[in-house]
Parts: C-alpha cells; sequence; structure tokens
C-alpha cells in the first residue's frame, strides 16, 4: 500500500528566504534516498521515500530548486519535524 505525501516547507532564515527546508510530518524509517547534492529538482519530484506501518509515503518536492543539503540516509529513523533535506 502506498500513501501519496509531501513534506512540509519553512525558509531556513530570516536572510535567505531562497533556501527551503523539506521536512518530514510523521515518525518512520527512511527507506530510500532519491535526492543527491546538486541534483535540479522539479515540484513534485521524490526527494525521499519513507516507510511507516509498511507503507511506503514518498516526499516530494514542494518546488523547483537544487538540492543544497541532504540530512538523511536509508535505514534513519525520522521523528515529524526534522529536516531532510535544504533546496535553494
Amino acid at each position: 500500500m502506498q500513501r501519496k505525501g509531501t513534506g512540509t516547507q519553512q525558509d531556513v532564515s530570516e536572510y535567505d528566504r531562497n533556501m527551503t527546508e523539506v521536512r518530514t510530518e510523521l515518525t518512520a524509517n527512511v527507506w530510500q534516498v532519491h535526492a543527491e547534492v546538486g541534483q535540479a529538482v522539479a515540484e513534485g519530484d521524490v526527494l525521499v521515500i519513507l516507510e511507516s506501518m509498511k507503507m511506503e509515503i514518498p516526499v516530494e518536492s514542494p518546488r523547483a530548486g537544487t538540492v543544497k543539503e541532504v540530512r538523511v540516509k536509508p535505514e534513519d529513523v525520522v521523528q515529524d519535524g526534522d529536516i531532510m533535506v535544504i533546496l535553494e
């Protein structure tokens, strides 16, 4: 069973409105990481796939941009609100 989902987005700081934090909305295991630093992504591209209760939950890019930082790896456990990816 698969559930479609997106990460939440927040500005990193007052000084750089071009950065977007992609955060998790639930506690889950990181199953796959599709994003790589320097990669150009479009809105809706899958960045990370989470697994929770035997469900795959894709986390999509909330906007087009370039991946600046990836803060998770497969088998990590993420909590609600954790930053997974930063886009610029």
